[in-house]
């Protein structure tokens, strides 16, 4: 299933695309709840449900009307919390090459993470900037996953069960912010906190089941051969693989819910794809070109993520009108 969420003005409702067409599922069936939250909330007993009611709209045996338009929100516009890990080797390899400083032996023993701002989330559509965000605006090119079951001390082994489907993700990142609170070992927090976009969809597992790639040497859990894009104003600047994670989103899961509780409604980044950001790809070019000007997301500037069978995930960045 392709699941979205969409606004009606006051609300956010659960739509699920068919065929290019859009459907409100608890219209089609009553006994699905009306948002993302209460689906997810119902774990894998309201997902099944979900799938028998596509399939009757499918056959035609659920009364369902298509929705005539829809303004499309995040997915998960409300997640319960918002954690972002570091899987993808060549992205953190890279990164500290550029900045002269050997890999860290510590990313081959365990997946790492750090909260976000769960409350400032997006979808589609415009984003609004403070100035001083601007100063080394950035993309991040990555994948995220909504959990719809909770669990403690999960294994990898079974970790997987406990996601309820796939999205593109954008985690906006303010350089300059960044770089600055880092210096005092907190963080990323002024960096990262003004913005996360997901979306367009909510793709189930079973979409992506022809996909399926092994997981690296020694590693366990679901890896999926998803080629990954970031164009901004139309001009491609980043090209990965979703199988090219070094941590699969399994063992996140076991990391994160070592000695805590996961809920219905936790959204996990993947983190950044390798060549996934301009703070990636500024240090390879200034380093194979002094002279090189690194490039920087500007107000009025377009980024457009694509992740094969996820779907496209367009916004364009505004400078906010504030004192």
């Amino acid at each position: 299933m392709k699941l979205f969420s969409y606004s009606t003005g006051s609300t956010y409702r659960l739509g699920v695309l068919i065929d290019g067409t859009g459907y409100d599922l608890n219209q089609a069936n009553p006994h699905i709840p009306s948002t993302m939250r209460g689906l997810l909330d119902g774990g894998g007993a309201m997902m099944e449900l979900a799938h028998e009611t596509v399939l009757r709209i499918t056959n035609g045996t659920a009364a369902a009307a298509p929705l005539p338009a829809w303004g499309i929100a995040a997915p998960v516009p409300e997640p319960t919390s918002c954690r972002d890990a570091y899987a993808f080797r060549q992205h953190v390899e890279t990164a500290r090459q550029n900045r002269g400083v050997p890999m860290i032996p510590e990313f081959d023993q365990f997946p790492v993470f750090y909260f976000t701002n769960h409350r400032a989330i997006f979808g589609p559509g415009d984003i609004r900037c403070m100035p001083a965000h601007f100063d080394e605006l950035d993309f991040e090119l990555e994948v995220a996953v909504v959990l719809s079951r909770q669990g403690r001390n999960i294994k990898a082994a079974a970790a997987d069960a406990y996601i309820a489907g796939y999205m593109v993700m954008n985690d906006f990142s303010a350089r300059r912010l960044q770089r600055e609170e880092m210096k005092l070992s907190l963080g990323p927090a002024k960096g990262k906190d003004f913005a996360t976009a997901i979306g367009p969809y909510l793709v189930t597992p079973d979409e992506l089941a022809p996909y399926r790639a092994e997981a690296k040497p020694g590693h366990v859990g679901n890896v999926f051969d998803l080629e990954m894009t970031c164009a901004v104003n139309g001009i491609c600047v980043s090209k990965g693989n979703f199988a090219d994670m070094h941590w699969t989103f399994a063992e996140i899961i076991e990391r994160i819910s070592y000695g805590v509780d996961v809920y219905p409604g936790d959204v996990i980044g993947s983190g950044t794809v390798g060549t996934g950001c301009f703070l990636e790809l500024n240090g390879t070019k200034k380093r194979e070109n002094p002279q090189y000007e690194p490039q920087w997301l500007k107000p009025g500037d377009t980024v457009e993520m694509e992740v094969t069978g996820l779907g496209r995930l367009v916004n364009t960045v505004k400078l906010e009108n504030a004192p």
